[in-house]
C-alpha cells in the first residue's frame, strides 16, 4: 500500500517504483484540493463576497443592558494610499492582458512567465480563472497597534473623555505602544460615527460607541466557513453564509457542493463519489470541474482513500521535523552537521508512535532537503 498526495508525479513514481502496491489517495489531501478549489471560486467573485459581508452589516447594536450603540466605522484610505493602489491594478491588469496575448499566440506557460517577469505557477493560476484575479483580502485588515487598546480607550470616551491628547496620556501611563497621530485618527472616527462636530466639546446626548468584531471576509476564510463541520460555526457565521449564495450563482453552487463533498470524505461513503462527480461536471463552475476531474482520473486511488486505512500523515510529520531542524540551523552551521542532527532525529529516544524505525524517512527526507528534492517513504501498518 501507498499512501499518497495526488500530485502527478507522486502517481507516476508509485507507479514506477511499485506498480503491484495499492495506491491510497490520502484524505486530508482531497479535502485540501478542494479548498484550492473553493478559494479560486471565491477569488474569481471578490466583490460577491464584499456584498454579503455589507449586507449583514449594522449601523446600530443594541447592548446586552439595552442601551443602543454605533460601530466605529472602518478606516478609509488616504488619496495617496487610493492612488498607488489603482496604479498597482493598473500594472497588473496590463501583464495579465501581455498575458492572454502571449498565450493565444501559441506560447507555453514557462515562455510567457519569462518575459512578464512572473513564475510558472502564476501564468497558470491566471490562464484558469474565468475574469482578472482581483487582489485577495487580508485578515490583518483594521488592525493597528491601538487594537490591545481600544477597549479601555472606547470606555474612556464613552465616560466623557473626548480629547484625543488625553487619551493619548492615559495610555502612555498604562504603557501601551502608539503615538499621539494614530490616537487622534482614531478619535476622529469616533466623533464620525457618533455624528459630533470636530472641537465640539459638549455634544449633548450621543449613543455609545463599541466596535463591531467582525473579521475582514476574505477568501481563505469564505472557505474555511464552507468547509467547516455545521456544529462549531457561531451565528454571524451561519447568517454570512446563508446570504452569500444570493450574491451569485456559481457561489450558490459551491456552497452546495463543497460540503457534500466533505461529508463524503469524511463518513467514508464511497458509493456517493460518482454521483458527487456528475453533480460537479455538470455544475459550470470551472474550478469545481477541474477538481471533479482529477478526481475521475484519479478514481481508484480516491476509493482506495475512503476504504482502506492509510495515510500520508507519518511521513509529512517527518518531513516536517526534518523541516524545523533544517530552519535552526539555516546560516548557523554546515551541511555535514545537518546531516548527523538529521540522522540523530532517528534515535531511539526520539521515537514517539512510529512502530518501524523511521531511519529510511529520516535519510531520505534529508537527502531531498539537501539535493533540493522531497523524497519520503511511508510507513503503513506492516512494513514501510
Amino acid at each position: 500500500m501507498i499512501a499518497r498526495d495526488r500530485l502527478k508525479a507522486s502517481m507516476d513514481g508509485a507507479r514506477a517504483g511499485a506498480p503491484q502496491a495499492a495506491q491510497v489517495a490520502d484524505r486530508f489531501h482531497l479535502l485540501q484540493n478542494l479548498a484550492e478549489a473553493l478559494d479560486q471560486v471565491f477569488s474569481t467573485h471578490g466583490n460577491a463576497l464584499t456584498a454579503g459581508r455589507d449586507r449583514l452589516s449594522r449601523p446600530l447594536v443594541v447592548r446586552p443592558n439595552g442601551q443602543i450603540a454605533v460601530l466605529v466605522p472602518p478606516s478609509a484610505p488616504t488619496p495617496q494610499a487610493q492612488t498607488r493602489a489603482a496604479q498597482r491594478r493598473a500594472r497588473r491588469l496590463a501583464t495579465d492582458d501581455q498575458l492572454w496575448t502571449l498565450h493565444r499566440q501559441g506560447w507555453s506557460n514557462r515562455a510567457v512567465a519569462q518575459p512578464l517577469g512572473i513564475s510558472r505557477m502564476t501564468v497558470v493560476r491566471d490562464l484558469q480563472a474565468p475574469m482578472f484575479p482581483e487582489r485577495k483580502g487580508h485578515t490583518t485588515t483594521g488592525k493597528s497597534v491601538l487594537t490591545p487598546s481600544k477597549e479601555r480607550l472606547l470606555k474612556q470616551w464613552n465616560a466623557g473623555c473626548r480629547e484625543a491628547l488625553q487619551l493619548f496620556r492615559a495610555l502612555r501611563r498604562r504603557g501601551d505602544t502608539g503615538r499621539y497621530p494614530t490616537v487622534a485618527r482614531y478619535v476622529q472616527r469616533l466623533r464620525q460615527a457618533q455624528g459630533v462636530r470636530p472641537r465640539e466639546r459638549h455634544p449633548g446626548h450621543v449613543p455609545l460607541v463599541m466596535e463591531g468584531g467582525h473579521k475582514p471576509l476574505t477568501t481563505r476564510r469564505a472557505t474555511r466557513l464552507v468547509l467547516k463541520r455545521p456544529g462549531p460555526r457561531t451565528e454571524a457565521d451561519a447568517q454570512l453564509l446563508a446570504h452569500l449564495p444570493a450574491q451569485h450563482a456559481d457561489l450558490a453552487v459551491a456552497i452546495d457542493l463543497a460540503p457534500d463533498c466533505c461529508r463524503i470524505v469524511r463518513e467514508r461513503q464511497v458509493d456517493r463519489v460518482a454521483d458527487w462527480l456528475a453533480r460537479a461536471v455538470a455544475s459550470r463552475v470551472a474550478a469545481l470541474q477541474r477538481f471533479a476531474t482529477g478526481l475521475h482520473a484519479d478514481d481508484e486511488a480516491v476509493k482506495a482513500g475512503l476504504r482502506l486505512r492509510g495515510s500520508n500523515g507519518p511521513v509529512d510529520g517527518q518531513i516536517n521535523r526534518l523541516k524545523m531542524l533544517k530552519r535552526s540551523m539555516v546560516g548557523r552551521a554546515k551541511l555535514d552537521l545537518l546531516s548527523r542532527r538529521f540522522l540523530l532525529a532517528a534515535s531511539p529516544l526520539r521515537r514517539r508512535r512510529c512502530p518501524e524505525p523511521p531511519a529510511a524517512i529520516i535519510y531520505a527526507g534529508a537527502y531531498g532537503m539537501l539535493s533540493g528534492h522531497r523524497l519520503g517513504v511511508c510507513p503503513v501498518a506492516g512494513g514501510t
